[in-house]
């Protein structure tokens, strides 16, 4: 069934408040998804800087993993440990030796995502339970994305929460069903695009990270998506600077969206924005089937 939140902040006022809304959107989710769960928080990066977000394998050591990643690239890094996941910021021109570094120094670590802004986190558990395992409530940022999983057709894993990021500062959270889901992956395979999942998600994100790297802007990676993605399904994508909604043909996933001067928010159900400021005066509304919604800062 699954559950899909997301909050872009038009008003920087809001931005200490972000996570604070964030969390409670997907507290109120859970009836939908309680067996896990996941965010993307997108908040200022710093300049020359990228940061990884690695989701430990247990009893690991997260400051023994930034020594040793920082000897590797005989510099030192800064991290910032956050439950069972750590964010390390890395010169932007070492990224590549960094996630090389960490493969060799803790090969059972995850790599949840790498980005200028971006951080994910994910974890087995009730929703509220996640966000406070990784503070969400105190976390600021311009925009984000969450989701709330119920696994009805794989395992319960951590590896099966949303979201999925397959590509620099871009991630994507998932309700519905892919039915060609393995035949697109075996072609971005071969394209160069790495998989660390069987999950039909992860392959929507690959494909759009695919389209990007092509040229294709968000808008024409989503578009194109209608023509190659096949069964029904809700897309929230997350980019460095906005984040975009788009529903199958069909539309048979519930939706629903609010708008107002200070934010624009999503839903699976409305109540999830029942939580957020100003929502009795909000411009409501569900998205259309096969229609590219899209906010960006730098626009």
């Amino acid at each position: 069934m699954c559950g899909i939140v997301g909050l872009f902040l038009k008003d920087k006022s809001l931005e200490p408040e972000l996570g604070r809304y964030l969390a409670a959107m997907l507290e109120v989710m859970t009836d939908r998804g309680p067996d896990s769960a996941g965010f993307a928080v997108y908040g200022d990066g710093r300049i020359g800087l990228t940061k990884i977000t690695v989701r430990l394998p247990k009893g690991a050591d997260a400051t023994v993993l930034t020594d040793k990643v920082g000897d590797a690239l005989a510099t030192g890094i800064s991290a910032a440990v956050r439950g069972s996941h750590v964010v390390l910021q890395v010169p932007e021109d070492r990224v590549e030796e960094a996630l090389a570094a960490i493969a060799t120094v803790e090969p059972g670590a995850a790599v949840t995502s790498v980005g200028n802004a971006m951080e994910v986190y994910k974890e087995v558990g009730l929703p509220a339970d996640v966000a406070v395992a990784f503070g969400l409530p105190q976390m600021r940022g311009t925009h984000g994305i969450g989701h709330t999983r119920m696994a009805t057709e794989s395992a319960v894993t951590t590896d099966g929460a949303h979201p999925y990021s397959t590509g620099p500062d871009q991630c994507l959270v998932h309700n519905g069903s892919l039915s060609n889901h393995n035949l697109v992956r075996r072609r971005l395979i071969r394209e160069g695009i790495d998989f660390r999942t069987e999950n039909d998600t992860e392959v929507a994100a690959g494909f759009l990270s695919w389209r990007l790297r092509e040229g294709d802007q968000l808008g024409d990676a989503l578009e194109a998506s209608l023509k190659e993605l096949d069964g029904f399904f809700t897309f929230v994508v997350g980019t460095e600077t906005g984040f975009g909604v788009l529903r199958d043909p069909i539309a048979c996933k519930p939706a629903v969206m609010a708008e107002t001067d200070r934010y624009v928010a999503f839903g699976s159900e409305y109540k999830a924005l029942t939580v957020l400021p100003g929502i009795e005066t909000a411009r409501i509304f569900e998205p259309e089937p096969a229609t590219v919604y899209f906010w960006d800062r730098a626009a």
